[in-house]
């Protein structure tokens, strides 16, 4: 198989990874941090400009036809810069949402603000009861003549405190686990009945908790068919899980680099501490983690489109299992490795540790998927 990039996929690389160096070091991320959305409109405005978001949207509806390669160029140098804007709700999430699920009528009103990186959206799927279960939907939507209300409450959602809309999870029929009578609506986020509470995470990034008391919207809010969403939704949610495995071979691979960097400039009993062979040894059990990772986040790319649902999950299973074994041990190594300071604000490779850390929870954690894994049978199955 050949994995090299064709010609356009090296020029997005190069043009993604000199945005990145050029205005993503350290210090820029703080002031990017300290603006009143916890990111940089600026920064998005020039994402806008380069077309990264128009990549994943079809040239019919106004994209550049880019595909999971393309999506894990971006990823992967976002993840090495810890970039604090939109992208994973609203280009990778919502953006997928409306190219699967969307009638050509949405696409063409909404892919066009997105791409012009006019409108920001996010997801609002995950509950507090759900765990990372997708099927375990509370919230609930009921037809009123040529309108649909909704009530119920979202938690967790990426960057919901900002957006401009909101893709709802709703149950229109069924159990609260069922598989089937789930449904997806477009929702302004300052409709009347939608209440924000915004947050920041861990690792820097803005989220919401979301509730919904009556909301009305109309008929062609409905996204796809009614009570049918739920093989859309985790269509994408393992797209999106592929993007945030390679997010997140990126900070791995950072954060080893500022770790060998440190190595070699620290000083201890008059000496470098690089020099000492037990830290060797560590640094270079940090890049066969970093590799391992990448492996599998490169498989999970492949897998991204596959058309078999149970196929398409063990593997993004098996890539999330491998990226959150990796990711806990390079960011535990790399904080060890530079001793007390590896805690402090001032210090990078914390900054990369807590990124990681949320990374390896988002879209379930790497026993989540080991246990989804071993219930599918394994990667390989039994001959």
């Amino acid at each position: 198989m050949n994995f090299d990039l064709s010609d356009e996929q090296r020029m997005l690389k190069d043009s993604v990874d000199r945005l990145i160096a050029d205005q993503y070091d350290f210090e820029s991320r703080k002031r990017h941090a300290a603006q009143p959305d916890g990111w940089s409109r600026d920064i998005w405005g020039q994402f806008a400009e380069m077309g990264l978001l128009a990549l994943p949207f079809s040239e019919e509806d106004g994209g550049f036809g880019g595909g999971p390669v393309e999506t894990m160029i971006v990823m992967e140098a976002f993840g090495r810069g810890l970039v604090l804007e939109p992208y994973l709700s609203t280009v990778i999430l919502c953006g997928n949402l409306l190219r699967l699920g969307g009638s050509p009528e949405q696409r063409a009103e909404l892919i066009p603000q997105i791409a012009g990186g006019e409108l920001l959206m996010a997801f609002a799927h995950g509950e507090a009861q759900a765990r990372f279960d997708l099927a375990d939907v509370a919230a609930t939507a009921r037809q009123e003549g040529d309108a649909w209300v909704l009530n119920g409450a979202k938690r967790y959602v990426v960057h919901g405190d900002c957006s401009d809309r909101l893709i709802v999870s709703a149950r229109v029929s069924g159990g609260r686990r069922d598989r089937d009578g789930i449904a997806l609506f477009l929702v302004d986020a300052r409709a009347p009945g939608v209440s924000r509470r915004g947050y920041v995470m861990q690792n820097g990034m803005r989220a919401a908790d979301v509730n919904l008391a009556n909301v009305r919207v109309p008929a062609e809010a409905l996204l796809g068919a009614a009570g049918k969403a739920l093989p859309t939704i985790e269509r994408v949610v393992d797209i999106a899980t592929a993007a945030i495995c390679t997010e997140a071979v990126g900070s791995m691979e950072r954060a080893t680099d500022i770790t060998v960097e440190y190595l070699k400039v620290r000083k201890q009993f008059g000496v470098t501490i690089g020099s000492f062979q037990a830290l060797q040894h560590r640094a270079v059990d940090m890049l066969v983690a970093v590799e391992q990772a990448r492996s599998m986040a490169m498989f999970a790319t492949m897998m991204a489109d596959e058309e078999d649902s149970a196929e398409r999950a063990k593997s993004i299973s098996a890539a999330k299992v491998q990226i959150g074994k990796s990711a806990k041990f390079v960011g535990t190594q790399g904080v060890q490795l530079h001793g007390g300071i590896g805690v402090t604000e001032e210090c990078q490779v914390g900054h990369y540790y807590r990124h990681l850390t949320v990374l390896e929870m988002l879209f379930g954690d790497t026993d989540h998927h080991l246990a989804a894994l071993a219930r599918a049978g394994g990667l390989v199955g039994a001959a």
